[in-house]
C-alpha cells in the first residue's frame, strides 16, 4: 500500500526514495518480495575465495557503497558475516535490467548472483548476472565512511549522537557492525554463564515476574493491577525468595537468569529494567560462593578476551585468583571512617561531616552504606570482595558466626563497580521473621525501599531450608565491563529513556537508588584514602 501523506516521513530524501519505489515497481521490480533466494555468507566466500574462484555464487545483503559509472557499477553488500563487492556490468544484465539499478540507494537490500573473483586491486567480488531488489529502504542511513590516513583507520559519518542511538537502537546497528559486535558479546556471556552453571548441576528455572509482594531487595516497584482478579500486582524487583523456596522443595542447586524491574532513576549503571542472575546452592556459604563467582568471573572473561587481563575505560586489571577480601568495615577504616559501634546518631553526625545527605527513615546499616559508597566504592578497582555487612542492611543473610552486629555476605568490585552481591543465606524462620519486622518498622519511619513481610516466604522456611549459599549478579553491568562499554545503556538492545522532549541525566549522574541482589555504585565519590571528612 502506498504510504499516504500522514505516513510518509518528511524530507527530500524520503521523497526521492518514494519515487524510486514507484520507479521500481514500474519497471516490474517488487521491492518487497515475500522471500530471497539462497545466497552465502560474505565471509565464508572471502575466506574461501581459494577454493571458490571462478565458481557461481550468490550474496545477500544491505548496500552500504555503490559507485556507478556510466555501464558499470560497483557495490557492497553488508550480511550478518562481513562485506563482499558486487560488480555489474550493462553487458552482462541488459540495459533494460541495468536500467533498474537507477532505483537502488544506499541502506537498499539486495540478492546477486554470478561468478566469484578478484579484481585487479584485489578485491574479491561477485561479477554478477543477476540481481533482485530484497527490500526498499525509505530513510536514508548515516553510514560511516571508512579511510586510511597515515597508516590508522578513520571513519567518518555514522550516528555519532549517542541518545539518538539509544532511541533509535535500530540504525546504531544498521550503521555500527562495532554495536553489532558487543550484543554477539552479550550472547557469548549468557551462554558462557548456562554452560558454566549447567555444567556444575545447577537447574535453570523460571519464577513469577508478576508478584502479589514484592520481596528479595529493596527498592520501589513497579505496581500494576489484574482486573479478572481484582488485585494488586507488582513486577518483581528481585527472584531470591521464590529461588529460596524451592530450595525447600529439594531443588538443591538452582539458578534463573532474569528481567528484574525497579522504579527508579536512570544512570550510567541502572536501568528500571535489568538482566539477573541469582543462583543458589544447598550446603554452602558465602565463602563457597566467593570461591564459584572467582572462577565463573575469570571463565568468563577468559571466553571474551582470550586471556585474564581486563581493559575499561583505559584502565586494566587481571582477574586471576585469588581475588583480595576486605571486611566493610576494615575498608572504611582504610578509607580513614573509623567505625566503632554500628548506630544510627553517631553514623548520622558522620555522614553529615562527610557532606553526605541521610535517607528519610534511614537505619544505621543503611547510613553506614551512604559512607561506604561515597569513601570506599571509587577506589575499588578490584577484583576485591568486601565482606560482612551490617544485620540491618542485609536481613536476608545469615548473622555473621562471630560477630553478630553482621552478616555473612559480600560484595563483588570491579573498576568501582559492584556487580555480584552475595549471602550465606537466613534459613532460621524465627529470625527472619524478626528482620523483616525490623524492616517494617524502617518503613514506618519513611524508608521506602524497607522489605516487605511476606508471610508465604515464612511460612516456606519453616518446612525448613537446608544451609544455602546465594549470588545476584548484575548480567548488563558484566557485559558493560567485559565490552569496554562506558555505560549501561551501551549493553542493552532498548534501555529506558527519558520523554523524547525531557532531557537525560549526565552520564554519572546518578539519579537511582536500589538495594539487594543488584546493588550498585551511585555516586563517583573521593577515593578510599583520600583528603576530606573522616569520623
Amino acid at each position: 500500500m502506498p504510504l499516504s501523506n500522514t505516513q510518509a516521513p518528511a524530507g527530500d530524501q524520503v521523497r526521492a526514495r518514494l519515487a524510486k519505489l514507484e520507479g521500481l515497481r514500474r519497471s516490474g521490480e517488487e521491492p518487497y518480495p515475500h522471500v530471497s533466494p539462497p545466497a552465502a555468507p560474505a565471509r565464508a566466500l572471502v575466506e574461501g575465495f581459494g577454493d571458490l574462484e571462478g565458481s557461481e555464487q550468490a550474496v545477500r545483503g544491505r548496500v552500504v557503497a555503490f559507485r556507478g559509472h556510466g555501464r558499470t557499477t560497483f557495490l557492497h553488500l553488508e550480511d550478518g558475516s562481513g562485506r563482499i563487492q558486487v560488480y555489474l556490468r550493462q553487458a552482462d544484465l541488459g540495459a533494460e535490467r541495468y536500467a533498474v539499478l537507477q532505483y537502488l540507494d544506499l541502506g537498499d537490500f539486495l540478492w546477486a548472483g554470478g561468478t566469484l573473483f578478484r579484481t585487479r586491486s584485489g578485491e574479491i567480488t561477485v561479477q554478477a548476472r543477476e540481481f533482485r531488489v530484497l527490500a526498499k529502504a525509505l530513510r536514508p542511513l548515516p553510514l560511516a565512511k571508512e579511510e586510511v590516513v597515515g597508516g590508522a583507520r578513520v571513519v567518518h559519518g555514522g550516528l555519532g549522537d549517542r541518545e539518538v542511538r539509544y532511541r533509535r537502537r535500530y540504525v546504531d546497528l544498521a550503521v555500527h557492525a562495532e554495536v553489532r559486535e558487543v550484543f554477539r558479546t552479550r550472547a557469548r556471556v549468557l551462554a558462557y554463564l548456562r554452560r558454566f552453571l549447567d555444567g556444575r548441576d545447577f537447574l535453570e528455572v523460571e519464577t513469577p515476574v508478576l508478584q502479589p509482594l514484592y520481596g528479595g531487595a529493596a527498592a520501589r516497584p513497579f505496581t500494576t493491577h489484574h482486573h479478572a482478579l481484582d488485585t494488586t500486582l507488582y513486577l518483581r524487583i528481585a527472584d531470591e525468595l521464590y529461588l529460596k523456596r524451592l530450595l525447600v522443595g529439594g531443588l538443591e542447586r538452582v539458578y534463573e537468569i532474569a528481567k528484574d524491574f525497579r522504579n527508579e532513576g536512570i544512570d550510567r549503571t541502572h536501568n528500571p529494567e535489568f538482566t539477573m542472575l541469582e543462583f543458589y546452592q544447598a550446603y554452602a556459604d558465602y565463602q563457597d560462593m566467593m570461591s564459584l563467582v572467582e572462577e565463573m568471573v575469570v571463565g568468563v572473561v577468559r571466553e571474551i578476551t582470550g586471556g585474564t587481563e581486563l581493559t575499561w575505560r583505559g584502565e586494566t586489571v587481571d582477574v586471576s585468583p585469588p581475588w583480595r577480601r576486605v571486611s566493610m568495615l576494615e575498608a572504611l577504616a582504610t578509607a580513614g571512617v573509623h567505625v566503632a559501634e554500628i548506630e544510627r546518631t553517631p553514623l548520622e553526625a558522620c555522614a553529615r561531616e562527610l557532606g553526605l545527605d541521610v535517607p528519610t527513615g534511614a537505619g544505621a546499616g543503611k547510613i553506614l552504606d551512604e559512607i561506604f559508597k561515597d569513601r570506599v566504592e571509587p577506589a575499588l578497582r578490584g577484583p576485591v570482595f568486601v565482606t560482612d555487612h551490617p544485620r540491618e542492611l542485609s536481613p536476608l543473610a545469615k548473622a555473621h558466626r562471630t560477630d553478630q552486629r553482621l552478616t555473612e555476605r559480600f560484595e563483588a568490585f570491579l573498576f568501582g563497580i559492584e556487580f555480584a552481591n552475595a549471602f550465606s543465606e537466613l534459613n532460621d524462620p524465627l529470625d527472619q521473621r524478626r528482620r523483616f519486622e525490623a524492616q517494617r518498622e524502617l518503613g514506618a519511619r519513611g524508608d521506602a525501599e524497607a522489605h516487605a513481610l511476606d508471610e508465604d516466604y515464612l511460612r516456606a522456611l519453616e518446612y525448613g531450608m537446608p544451609p544455602t549459599g546465594g549470588v545476584g549478579m548484575g548480567v548488563d553491568r558484566l557485559v558493560m565491563l567485559l565490552t569496554g562499554s562506558p555505560s549501561i545503556r551501551d549493553v542493552i538492545l532498548f534501555p529506558q529513556m527519558r520523554p523524547e522532549e525531557g532531557r537525560l541525566p549526565d552520564e554519572d549522574d546518578a539519579t537511582g537508588e536500589g538495594e539487594g541482589r543488584d546493588r550498585q555504585t551511585r555516586r563517583e565519590g573521593d577515593p578510599a584514602g583520600s583528603e576530606g571528612g573522616a569520623c
